[in-house]
């Protein structure tokens, strides 16, 4: 349905700074598909999905849908947003037009749909999407997640070929997500031809059929739930579908300010409700920035949390170092002693970049 090739989208800033939002995309979506895009912020995935029905015309590079280059000069973008839905992350409902109304408001306007004909299909998708209860009820008197699928009912009312829906449970309250999670599996079910932008990473993994994971403006890796998941091809995706979390510390020499390092490996702890381990974690620091590895300077600390599996661990990066620092003869025993004690397990691997100690708490 969809081929991208070399699609980029610069934006320039008031002081004329160019900023390349999305750098080099290319894909191939096909009838069918449930793609999730998956990524951290700001990495051009809401751009990307935008691009797909021109509300963001790209700076170069091409879109084909159904064969034809919708970037073209000409060509009918109207026609192009009837086949192409988009459910956005803010309801946009009409608050003076009852449910009903909003979801009969475009077929009837837009594609000269009758009223009779329009209200018999907007009473099916309201019960499809669970709110056959609230046909004649004010946008204003629902909850957010209500709210969400009355625009997705009005977006089916206008039949699309693909449906494009840019992170629709972020502005919900987390009681309502589930609700329209509900509704999306449903239509993957169906065979609805989808890409989604998603935070919600355990609903990616179970309703795709692939995944875009976008990092640095392009489509960094791309695979099936179980390729993506379970064996990334890059650290970055790895890091990103474990929920990896780190905070990162070069010490240079012994003027580094250690206590503002410790301060914000306490508040790290604190944020991802590991408060019990804040006590390990410092002791660890100490230990083995200004005592066992104390001479190894340049020296990168990084503390990191993965949120799917619990992990804590405390790493120290000597770079250029191709042996374990902990087998010198000198090394302090006793600093060590408390580094085992304080730890799950203490690792010696290398690296790309040098030599990593990496401690688990």
């Amino acid at each position: 349905m969809f081929t991208v090739n070399h699609l980029r989208k610069t934006y320039l800033d008031k002081n004329g700074t160019a900023t390349d939002v999305l750098k080099d995309v290319n894909c191939t979506i096909n009838k069918g598909d449930v793609i999730s895009i998956i990524g951290p912020s700001g990495t051009g995935k809401s751009t990307f999905l935008r691009a797909l029905n021109m509300l963001e015309p790209p700076t170069a590079g091409e879109i084909l849908f159904e064969g034809k280059d919708i970037t073209a000069k000409g060509y009918p973008l109207p026609a192009l947003r009837r086949k192409v839905g988009m459910v956005f992350q803010h309801f946009n409902l009409f608050p003076h037009l009852s449910v009903i109304e909003n979801v009969i408001f475009a077929p009837v306007k837009l594609l000269g749909m009758d009223e009779d004909s329009a209200r018999k299909e907007a009473r099916s998708l309201l019960k499809k999407v669970g709110l056959a209860d609230k046909v004649n009820a004010m946008p204003g008197t629902l909850s957010g997640g209500q709210q969400q699928r009355v625009a997705i009912a009005r977006c089916l009312a206008m039949k699309p070929e693909v449906l494009l829906m840019d992170e629709p449970t972020s502005a919900l309250d987390p009681s309502n997500v589930g609700e329209v999670l509900s509704v999306m599996r449903q239509l993957a079910t169906e065979k609805m031809t989808m890409l989604i932008v998603t935070h919600q990473l355990k609903f990616a993994r179970d309703v795709s059929t692939r995944i875009f994971f976008m990092n640095e403006g392009v489509i960094y890796e791309q695979g099936s739930p179980d390729e993506i998941f379970n064996h990334p091809v890059h650290s970055a995706t790895k890091n990103f579908v474990l929920g990896v979390k780190k905070l990162i510390f070069d010490i240079p020499d012994d003027d580094f300010d250690f206590l503002d390092m410790y301060s914000k490996m306490r508040a790290f702890c604190t944020k991802y409700s590991m408060q019990e381990k804040i006590s390990k974690v410092l002791h660890v620091a100490e230990e083995m920035a200004q005592v066992a590895l104390a001479k190894y300077r340049p020296l990168r600390v990084v503390i990191s949390f993965t949120e799917m599996t619990g992990e804590l661990a405390v790493a120290f990066m000597i770079k250029g170092m191709d042996t374990s620092p902990l087998q010198d003869d000198d090394i302090d025993e006793l600093s060590m002693a408390v580094v085992r004690g304080m730890s799950r397990e203490v690792i010696e691997e290398t690296t790309s970049l040098g030599f990593r100690v990496k401690v688990l708490i």
